[in-house]
């Protein structure tokens, strides 16, 4: 079946990797290609953050989190590395129900807990650099035969195809009417010194975290609702570093190395249907918002089960 898909981040390249290895002709459309997609900023540490139905999305993530592990352990994707972290919350509650699905999952003991905090649990969970992974998600779409256009599509009827797939992202907003679309502003720090371990605290209000990967430490965050701007701020670079201050004390300022911003794709729900659109079959995957690479392969293989179902 010959497949136009919309989008280039991780989404738009994971959903046309695995239609073209369900043997599907795929050419994939998009207004911005790897270093410029949202997807090139991301932290990227696997974490179902902030994403509804938790009822579908705990298991996309959750197949995300395997097809990541592989990738690493049998192909031997050397942007991905497993790594431990530990969320810190205020009050005691129930795991997450992905907890129970992946291999390490733990209640911290209260000496491990950090202060200001009354409870949380550690994981070990894929850290993916994404400067390295959007390239070679890139090149397997490519040496399975995909093709890549770049330009703007303001409309689902310019594209060839029996079916649309259509990742795009915050283009949503205009593309599909979508007015339940919205950027959430994500600043991050850089910085060359390791903390052994990630911090958190995934609070939309407060939201730390010390994402360790092997060139960097990606230090957190913002999320700043309706917020366009993409220009660095320095007022917000100093909140990121008081606030991971606080929960890594060692954190040395003077290995900082940069700063970047993007802008998650948000939406209350994410959107992974099928819809009519002039005669044809356009299936929508997208508002991921900070979970894109936690539940891109997991949304992949629901776009490739829809298809199938056509």
């Amino acid at each position: 079946m010959e497949i136009s898909v919309i989008g280039a981040g991780v989404s738009g390249l994971s959903t046309g990797i695995r239609l073209l290895e369900a043997g599907h002709s795929v050419h994939i459309f998009a207004e911005k290609v790897s270093p410029e997609t949202v997807s090139d900023t991301a932290a990227a540490w696997w974490y179902p953050f902030l994403v509804e139905p938790l009822n579908k999305t705990n298991r996309w993530s959750t197949e995300t989190f395997y097809e990541l592990q592989r990738l690493s352990e049998e192909e031997g994707v050397s942007c991905i590395n497993m790594r431990f972290g530990r969320e810190y919350l205020e009050e005691q509650c129930e795991p997450p129900g992905w907890s129970l699905e992946i291999p390490h999952f733990r209640i911290l003991e209260d000496e491990e807990i950090a202060s200001g905090f009354s409870f949380g649990w550690e994981l070990q969970a894929p850290v993916i650099e994404m400067h390295l992974y959007m390239p070679w998600l890139r090149n397997r779409f490519l040496d399975l035969g995909g093709a890549i256009t770049i330009g703007r599509i303001e409309d689902f009827t310019e594209l060839p195809g029996n079916i649309v797939v259509n990742c795009c992202g915050l283009g949503g907003i205009e593309l599909c009417d979508d007015d339940s679309m919205m950027p959430v502003r994500g600043q991050v720090v850089y910085t060359t010194q390791d903390p052994g371990y990630g911090r958190f605290d995934q609070r939309p209000e407060s939201l730390i975290y010390t994402i360790p990967r092997r060139d960097v430490t990606v230090l957190g965050g913002t999320a700043q609702l309706g917020d366009w701007d993409e220009n660095i701020r320095e007022e917000d670079t100093e909140l990121i570093l008081r606030k991971c201050e606080s929960l890594w004390p060692e954190l040395d300022r003077s290995k900082i190395i940069g700063v970047s911003v993007g802008l998650r794709p948000s939406r209350k729900e994410v959107r992974l249907e099928t819809e009519l659109i002039s005669d044809r079959t356009v299936i929508h995957n997208y508002g991921h918002g900070g979970a894109g690479v936690t539940l891109s392969w997991g949304c992949a293989d629901e776009v490739v089960r829809l298809v199938k179902n056509q």
